[in-house]
């Protein structure tokens, strides 16, 4: 959400902003968040006027009263009572344009960085740099299902009788080599200075509104039926609604988080759930990082988090690239965003792995994330987040990099400790 005075003084700025987000339908709500901001002053003037006028009117039927001038005194009270009632419809019409204030405010997007590439949607994000050689083996690579089946590793089938389409069942050693991606995962950031945490895994509307748009919202979150609570989509909603209404000091910053969590998505929109895949479902788990800190320090931790993601997938020999998201690929709390793609052998191309943002003031402002500071007063922070890892969308990466021709799939060594010492899967006999 945007500053309010920001939009008062450069309402061009904003709207050139939603022009190059390609939201024209967005563009009457500057006008609007203008009009009904001046109108919310205005009423608020008139109201402090009367206050004050009602305060020196009440101390004076007092005097009169004590004078005799009971005529006066009575014709003070009658005044005081029209300026409360008057007083009354003030504070009902500055809470009613407060509140439409609001709604407009957090459906304007926020101000993207200079450097974001211009563009409708993602075909037409930038690729930005490639790590790794991308190889395709002489030997056809099988889908991933049956990679996994091969190893025994999957039970779709079940799934769909006990959940539907967009779940699974993962078994033996394919369960495992799941959970050790996370383990690794996990221990990678902790050794990158990052505090670890397993956080709520329900939230309260108002933590939603504050960490996403309500599109998003309405295309992913589960909610608990009777209660004021949703299931995380990610577990950086939770880890940023940690912080909601509070002041941190600077001394605090910046928050380097690492989070575990299991995840839960609709995908309403989506290009329509597998039925025969891991690649889009409706429940996975995440390692996520989310950082807080000062707004000077956003654009080099920004950097810092995408990297980490590609040194952990190079470190278990993946091929990556990373992408710039451009305008219109951009979600609307987002200040610059970038992708990290791992190379899929079998497709031979990159695909999503993980989506690093600054979002810049826009949660903090939205959830009052403030930082404390003597010398210029209080400020909100900025808040930023990065997928380190989302099995089971990383193991089709995995299984993909690591095939051999016989079916077996190699261990690399980061992985080992966490999969009892084996160095490779091996194929269930037929």
């Amino acid at each position: 959400m945007l500053d309010i005075k920001f939009v008062r003084a450069n309402p061009e700025a904003v709207k050139e902003n939603i022009r190059k987000k390609f939201q024209d339908e967005k563009l009457p709500l500057v006008d609007e968040v203008i009009e009904k901001d001046q109108q919310y002053r205005d009423a608020k003037t008139r109201g402090d006027y009367l206050r004050g006028q009602r305060n020196t009117i009440s101390k004076q039927i007092g005097g009169l009263m004590a004078k005799g001038q009971k005529e006066e005194a009575e014709q003070a009270k009658a005044k005081v009572a029209e300026m409360a009632k008057e007083l009354m419809e003030l504070e009902q019409l500055e809470a009613r344009l407060e509140g439409e204030i609001r709604e407009r405010m957090l459906v304007i997007p926020n101000i993207i960085d200079p450097s974001v590439p211009l563009g409708k949607d993602d075909s037409e994000n930038v690729e930005v740099e490639k790590f790794g050689d991308p190889a395709v083996p002489a030997f056809e690579v099988p889908y991933h299902v049956d990679i996994m089946e091969r190893l025994n590793g999957i039970d779709l089938d079940s799934a769909r009788r006990t959940s539907g389409n967009g779940f699974y069942y993962l078994r033996g050693d394919v369960a495992r080599l799941h959970s050790a991606i996370l383990s690794y995962a996990r221990d990678f950031m902790i050794d990158r200075g990052f505090t670890y945490y397993i956080p709520p895994y329900m939230i309260r509307s108002n933590v939603v509104t504050g960490v996403m748009s309500f599109s998003e919202m309405e295309n992913m979150m589960y909610k608990i039926e009777g209660e004021d609570l949703y299931l995380i989509g990610t577990s950086e909603h939770s880890m940023i609604g940690k912080f909601i209404d509070t002041i941190l000091d600077e001394s605090q910053l910046p928050q380097t988080m690492t989070s575990y969590s299991p995840c839960f998505r609709k995908e309403v929109g989506a290009h329509g759930i597998e039925e025969r895949g891991v690649y889009r479902i409706h429940q996975f788990e995440k390692q996520e990082m989310v950082v807080v800190c000062k707004p000077e320090e956003s654009a080099e931790w920004f950097c810092n988090l995408w990297k980490n993601t590609v040194d952990f997938f190079r470190s278990l020999d993946i091929p990556v690239r990373t992408l710039e998201c451009c305008s219109g690929d951009l979600a609307d709390l987002k200040v610059k965003s970038i992708d990290v793609e791992a190379w899929s052998p079998r497709q031979k191309k990159y695909f999503e792995v993980g989506s690093c943002s600054n979002l810049g003031d826009a949660q903090a402002r939205r959830l009052g994330i403030r930082v404390k500071n003597r010398e210029r007063g209080n400020y909100y922070a900025h808040t930023l987040n990065n997928t380190v890892v989302a099995p089971p969308r990383m193991l089709i990466a995995f299984l993909e990099n690591n095939l051999n021709e016989d079916g077996s799939v190699n261990i690399p060594q980061p992985l080992r400790m966490y999969m009892g010492g084996k160095e490779k899967l091996i194929p269930a006999e037929k």
